[in-house]
């Protein structure tokens, strides 16, 4: 097995490309499903599982899928539910078993393609619904009735998250 820290850096690399090329953690960056520090936690989720492939012996797609999952529902509150987390599980044991052949400049190649086909960030907004439009126009009506004549902005709505607690990530069909 390749043990250098130099080869070591690499592999980590190509996690970092896996998980920086991912829309789903992209999304739940970018729209604070992590809090304040949610880029933190995505760095930090780079470490951890290059961690995880090297404490671990012969992983299973499905423990790796298992393993981002429970990160990503721990550190996100985030259910990934839109069907990559097994091409994201592949492109990682892919990498690896690269890693652990010797096969640097591969793995370096597989990084670059990742990088360069990467796509624009995904960045979620709301649309504002018919409903939310007719209640800011009541909200403002009523200001204008009630008060003096100041111009004021309203704060848009905090984004609501399902019933139960869960902000959800689907992939459009």
């Amino acid at each position: 097995m390749a043990a250098s820290a130099a080869s070591r850096e690499v592999f980590t690399e190509g996690v970092r490309a896996v998980l920086q090329t991912w829309p789903v953690l992209q999304i739940a960056v970018d729209n604070g499903f992590g809090g304040v520090y949610g880029q933190q936690k995505a760095d930090w989720m780079v470490d951890v599982v290059q961690q995880y492939f090297h404490d671990n012996a012969d992983l299973q797609q499905y423990e790796v899928e298992d393993f981002i999952a429970e990160l990503m529902d721990q550190e996100f509150n985030t259910v990934v539910d839109d069907g990559s987390l097994p091409q994201v599980s592949a492109n990682l044991l892919q990498m690896f078993g690269q890693w652990r052949q010797g096969a640097l400049e591969q793995l370096k190649h597989t990084i670059n393609t990742l990088t360069q086909n990467k796509s624009q960030r995904a960045k979620v907004t709301a649309q504002p619904t018919q409903s939310d439009e007719e209640s800011d126009e009541a909200q403002e009506m009523e200001c204008e009735a009630s008060g003096p004549s100041v111009s004021r902005t309203h704060p848009p709505p905090p984004p609501q998250d399902e019933e139960d607690g869960w902000t959800v990530v689907r992939k459009k069909k």
